[in-house]
């Protein structure tokens, strides 16, 4: 058998701070759900940069690599779906993917910039825009200072759960990340949204402190300060419904299910849903994305 050692270096401070203070009496609490979460060093959050064109390559390559993520779990279904990501620089203007084009396959390059008329000003004006992904997304960007991503799927859970119309249910820890007002079901189906009426009707039943919009007989939209939120939100919400499909299945054959008390899940909604720690829980994915084709998303 073989062995092997490691050296370890422990830091001792006899009971007393850094200020001070006598360190048996006093315990660090955290201030975010970063640091709450992180045991030992915070993972590090939404980074920053020194110019506006450096930041906006970095949301464009993470903007690629949500429509992979998302080709991975197969969300693309023929020209549907969309992802919207506001400018850095011109907060009217958002980019967004081109009509037909597989998730799978998308890159910086391929990406579309629209103004709020729906009219291409940037990126690649060689293909168009979905049209009535821009009537939903253009509402909420316009709407809503703070939204600066949103994620629109067609995917096969979203779909399922939608028929009910009714919001997902507190019956697991990662669903409290829609608690309350951050969760909303719209109730009406007016076919493919290409009315302006409709967008601005999606945007309002949304709310301010929405981040899942459950559209009946549509699918699932999610919403983030970073598309890495947003997208990150999608991925849950498609998989809590499918957790929900399963449960309303074993509960009608007189399972009981336990819903989780009102004031633990405002707790946990509180220690995981800030925008930072929501960012941090798409990283891995968007890693091995990159990882997996060598950056050829970024391109």
């Amino acid at each position: 058998m073989s062995t092997y050692s490691t050296t370890v270096t422990v830091t001792k401070n006899n009971g007393v701070n850094n200020d001070g203070l006598d360190g048996h009496n006093q315990e660090k609490q955290p201030s975010n759900a970063l640091q709450a979460i992180s045991q030992g060093v915070t993972l590090p959050s939404i980074p920053s940069f020194t110019s506006m064109e450096k930041k906006r390559r970095w949301m464009l390559e993470h903007l690629a690599g949500a429509f992979r993520v998302f080709s991975r779990n197969n969300y693309a279904e023929g020209m549907s779906g969309h992802i919207s990501l506001r400018d850095p620089e011109h907060p009217d203007l958002f980019w967004t993917n081109p009509l037909a084009v597989h998730f799978g396959m998308v890159k910086v390059s391929d990406l579309i910039l629209l103004d709020h008329a729906g009219q291409p000003v940037g990126g690649n004006t060689t293909r168009p825009a979905n049209a009535a992904g821009f009537q939903i997304h253009g509402h909420l960007h316009r709407r809503y200072a703070h939204v600066n991503a949103a994620c629109l799927m067609h995917s096969v859970n979203g779909k399922a759960w939608s028929t009910f119309a009714r919001p997902l249910e507190m019956i697991s820890q990662d669903t409290t990340m829609f608690y309350c007002e951050a969760q909303a079901v719209y109730k009406k189906f007016g076919g493919v949204v290409l009315d302006p009426e409709e967008g601005e009707r999606l945007a309002e039943t949304l709310g301010p402190n929405g981040k899942l919009l459950i559209l009946r007989n549509h699918g699932l939209l999610t919403v983030g300060q970073t598309v890495d939120e947003a997208a990150y939100l999608f991925t849950l919400a498609e998989k809590s419904c499918g957790i929900q499909l399963q449960v309303e299945a074993a509960a009608a054959n007189g399972i009981p299910k336990m819903i989780i008390d009102d004031q633990v899940a405002e707790y946990t909604f509180q220690m995981t849903s800030e925008p930072e720690a929501l960012y941090c829980e798409f990283q891995p994915e968007y890693e091995f994305e990159l990882d997996r084709c060598n950056g050829s998303f970024t391109q």
